[in-house]
């Protein structure tokens, strides 16, 4: 599952690609008024409340319409172009025309008020994305030491899924400083690549690269799992109670051997808190399949489920960006183009990608990442 999941329908969802990214080779599409693309934050507060007056009556497992698996919030696009005006963003497997659907299952253009739109996302699934392209020179086979974020990454009974960077431990404080030596220091990948959707235990090995591109235990052993935050699953929890937030974990090793180095992206800068993460923003990431890609980010707050093969998990509050990733690049870091870390990448479909809100990650592990918050507009 770490480098790819069975996500029946995606190949539906290629034609209904509609935002703007950089991917593998394609070009990026410029519109007439970039800044349209951008919800501008005047509009926030409204569209939170119209959100949360909303989000759990409408993916009410009973009553959920066919082909819904979220909602988010962002911009609305007409005619293929974006407006700038805020929307609520149902996100759908796939569009059907509006006479293949009966009264009942048709998307109200308004919820609680506020206006609606339609984004198809495919299936998404853990460790799911685009297609690989084949032939690819991709950083999966290879062994470095020390090891950098993008690079091939696993427990030892997984396939391989993406180192993000490496963290440390939360200091101490004095005033509004952290101050002190880190005591231990991690890498910074997903649940489902480091600890096996809950089933690993505490202290087992990772190895580098991970098993699926030739790592081989002990002699590639990198560090020990230290902490996951739990996934609960449905079965057997229903999803609307689940509460997942992130898909998370680090596995701690030896300082001389981790590096905060992200391959072709380079040192991060520090972390955006969740308030700044706006729709319409350009993000990068490096990955073990993918190498360096380019997206944009087209919903926030975003509830979704999640395919995890036998079984489904509902994450709440995540980003959804344009298509950046493919099975393996689970764990990547998601950063702005300077460098600001905005995520942490970890499911997929070949029409968007899915990720935590990084400020979710750091404080459910008590991780920093070098650099620290970056308060205010940091553009």
């Amino acid at each position: 599952m770490a480098i790819s999941s069975h996500c029946p329908g995606n190949e539906k969802n290629l034609q209904d690609r509609k935002i703007i990214w950089i991917s593998r080779g394609e070009k990026l599409k410029v519109w007439d008024d970039e800044s349209k693309t951008i919800l501008k934050p005047q509009y926030l507060a409204s569209a939170h409340k119209a959100y949360r007056n909303c989000i759990d009556d409408f993916l009410e497992p009973s009553r959920q319409l066919a082909n819904v698996v979220g909602m988010g919030i962002g911009v609305k696009w007409s005619n293929n172009r974006p407006t700038g005006e805020p929307a609520l963003i149902v996100l759908v497997t796939h569009k059907r025309a509006k006479e293949e659907l009966g009264s009942a299952s048709l998307i109200p253009e308004k919820i609680e008020g506020f206006q609606t739109d339609v984004l198809a996302i495919g299936h998404p699934c853990a460790g799911g994305g685009m297609p690989a392209m084949p032939g690819m020179q991709t950083l999966a086979s290879h062994r470095i030491r020390p090891v950098k974020g993008g690079y091939s990454i696993g427990h030892r009974d997984i396939s391989a899924g993406t180192i993000a960077t490496s963290v440390y431990d939360l200091l101490p404080k004095t005033g509004a400083y952290e101050n002190g030596r880190p005591p231990k220091f991690y890498i910074l990948s997903n649940n489902h690549i480091l600890a096996k959707n809950n089933l690993a235990k505490i202290g087992d090995p990772i190895i580098q690269p991970g098993t699926e591109d030739g790592g081989l235990y002990p002699w590639d052993q990198i560090a020990t799992l230290s902490r996951f935050i739990p996934i609960e699953f449905d079965p057997p929890i229903p999803r609307d109670q689940h509460n997942n937030i992130v898909d998370a974990a680090i596995a701690e090793g030896d300082f001389r051997h981790l590096d905060r180095e992200i391959y072709w992206i380079g040192h991060t800068r520090g972390w955006m808190p969740q308030a700044n993460v706006t729709v319409g923003e350009r993000v990068q990431k490096t990955g073990r399949t993918t190498n360096y890609t380019v997206g944009r980010i087209t919903a926030i707050n975003a509830t979704i489920d999640i395919n995890y093969g036998t079984q489904t998990a509902r994450f709440r509050d995540q980003i959804i960006t344009t298509a950046i990733s493919a099975g393996g690049d689970s764990g990547s870091l998601v950063t702005t183009l300077d460098n600001i870390a905005v995520g942490l990448l970890f499911a997929g479909s070949p029409s968007a990608t899915i990720v935590n809100q990084i400020e979710n990650v750091c404080t459910l592990l008590h991780i920093e990442i070098p650099g620290g918050m970056i308060p205010g507009n940091t553009h």
